[in-house]
């Protein structure tokens, strides 16, 4: 109930769920400057005003601040990775994305789910932000799924849409997570002591994106949702599973411990779907090239994925 505790405030602050948008300008020497951020809002129709907030410990605060306008950039669901460019101190985070000036005459970004190139109409400071109210000049919308983000994790709304049409009506439910970290992944053992994927049930009104990222937080990890890696059902449980591919970085899981994936660690996995899936990561993780399971525990297809998506 405190709001003492900043990590705690943003956590809270992170059970909203947002869209991501890169944020766009030149400054006065006509230097290229962006920024990712999820702090966007419509702000007005009449005039065409919106708004993104810049924290003032960023390094081009001031550029940003004192600029004639910028331009917002909400980013489709396979642009995973120019949100994470323009979000890490990269030296020249436009060499990784394709962009053109925009009519107002900032930089919008190739194949957005939509840009808004605006003059600036109002800088707030507003405690350790500032908030930049830019008037829409030009707008483009590129009719694509925008990339969405809550809890500090990214979804896609376009693979949990295909994988829940393929539920059977009366089924069950469970999410699973394939959780890697430098090769190893995190796997926990049931009453049996098998190995299995940490996994939860999906509870009515809660989607399966809710509930990855609800697993993600049990385990304690600092991990972050990738994309659906296999959608299967078990007829001779009446369940289906719809598991998910998540990185983790540092940490300490709270429960289960990472594995190699070995034939000792495999022995000791009983579940076939299971077992064969991560036999199947073993050898896509070398190459880098990762597909989608549709199909049952016995038999399926595998449907190629691009990373990000």
């Amino acid at each position: 109930m405190s709001n003492e505790n900043p990590r705690a405030l943003r956590d809270a602050f992170g059970a909203f769920l947002t869209g991501i948008t890169v944020v766009t300008a030149f400054d006065s020497n006509n230097n290229l400057l962006g920024f990712t951020a999820n702090s966007f809002s419509s702000v007005s129709l009449e005039p065409p005003l919106l708004l993104v907030s810049l924290a003032k410990t960023s390094r081009n605060y001031k550029a940003f601040t004192t600029a004639s306008g910028f331009a917002v950039n909400i980013l489709a669901e396979d642009q995973k990775e120019i949100s994470q460019v323009f979000a890490m101190p990269v030296a020249d985070r436009f060499a990784a994305v394709k962009w053109a000036t925009g009519p107002q005459g900032s930089p919008v970004l190739d194949e957005v789910a939509a840009w808004f190139d605006c003059s600036m109409h109002q800088v707030i400071e507003a405690g350790d932000h500032a908030i930049l109210i830019g008037k829409v000049e030009v707008f483009k919308n590129g009719f694509v799924n925008g990339l969405g983000y809550v809890r500090g994790a990214y979804f896609t709304p376009a693979l949990e849409e295909k994988a829940m049409s393929v539920i059977t009506s009366g089924t069950d439910v469970v999410v699973s997570a394939v959780i890697e970290r430098q090769g190893e992944i995190l796997l926990v053992r049931n009453e049996a002591g098998d190995l299995e994927l940490p996994h939860k049930s999906v509870t009515t009104g809660n989607g399966a994106s809710v509930q990855i990222i609800a697993l993600l937080e049990e385990t304690k990890l600092q991990a972050s949702v990738g994309f659906i890696y296999s959608v299967y059902a078990d007829s001779d449980h009446n369940k289906q599973h719809i598991v998910y591919h998540c990185s983790a970085a540092g940490g300490q899981p709270s429960l289960g411990q990472f594995h190699i994936l070995n034939e000792q660690t495999f022995t000791q996995i009983r579940t076939r779907p299971v077992a064969e899936m991560l036999k199947r990561l073993r050898v896509e993780s070398l190459v880098g090239d990762y597909g989608i399971y549709f199909g049952n525990q016995k038999s399926g297809e595998i449907r190629q994925v691009k990373l990000g998506t």
